[in-house]
C-alpha cells in the first residue's frame, strides 16, 4: 500500500533549519518507501482566519478565503497519510504562516466531520534556544483536536540553530528527528496494514 506524508515548512527561509530537520526526518520515511512532499509557505499568500463560519455553513471542506494557499494546503492534508507541521520558534510560538494554517484548516476539518481523523501527525520546531516547548504544544493542539494519532520521539522534536544551516551542528536534535522519522513510519505502516 502507497503512504505519503505532507510536511509545511512555516518558515520565512525557505531552506533554512526548519527545511533541514524535516528531511531528516524524510529520510527515515524514504528508507520505508513512504513518499514525502515538503510544501514551504515562505513567500506564499496566506491570510488569517476571519471568523467567517463559511466553513460550518458549507460544509465543502474549503476554506470561503480565496487566492491564498490554504486550501491547496487542505487538499494535500486529505491526500495525505501523515501530515508534519514545522515552524521556527517566533517569540516562544509557531510562525504567523504556521498559526494561519493551523487555524484555518483546522477550522475547516472541524467543520467536516473531523476530516483529518486518525491520520497520522508530528511536530518539528526549530529554535535558537527557548520557546521551542510552547511551539511544539501549539501544534500538537492541533493534532489533538483533529483526532490525530501522534508518535513520540527520543526528545521533543526540536533542532538548535539560529543561522541557517546550524542545527546541522546539533545531534541530538538531528538523532532526534531521525528517531521521529523511524516511528512516524511505524504507526503509518501498523495503521495501514
Amino acid at each position: 500500500m502507497s503512504m505519503k506524508v505532507v510536511a509545511f515548512n512555516g518558515s520565512a527561509r525557505k531552506d533554512g533549519n526548519t527545511a533541514i530537520l524535516v528531511e531528516a526526518v524524510f529520510r527515515e520515511l524514504k528508507k520505508e518507501k513512504i513518499e514525502t512532499e515538503l510544501v514551504p509557505l515562505a513567500g506564499k499568500k496566506i491570510h488569517g482566519c476571519i471568523a467567517c463560519g463559511k466553513c460550518f455553513e458549507k460544509k465543502d471542506g474549503m476554506c470561503a478565503i480565496k487566492g491564498d494557499i490554504i486550501n491547496e494546503c487542505i487538499a494535500k492534508m486529505v491526500e495525505a497519510d501523515g501530515i508534519i507541521l514545522a515552524s521556527p520558534t517566533y517569540f516562544a510560538d509557531v510562525s504567523t504562516e504556521m498559526k494561519a494554517l493551523i487555524d484555518r484548516t483546522g477550522y475547516v476539518a472541524k467543520a467536516n466531520d473531523d476530516m483529518f481523523r486518525r491520520k497520522v501527525g508530528a511536530a518539528v520546531v526549530a529554535v535558537r534556544r527557548g520557546g521551542a516547548i510552547h511551539a511544539f504544544d501549539t501544534m500538537n493542539h492541533f493534532f489533538f483536536i483533529s483526532q490525530m494519532v501522534v508518535p513520540g520521539s527520543s526528545y521533543w522534536n526540536m533542532g538548535l540553530g539560529l543561522e541557517a544551516g546550524e542545527v546541522n551542528d546539533d545531534e541530538e536534535g538531528l538523532a532526534t528527528m531521525t528517531t521521529l522519522g523511524a516511528n512516524l513510519a511505524w504507526v503509518l505502516k501498523k495503521l495501514n496494514k
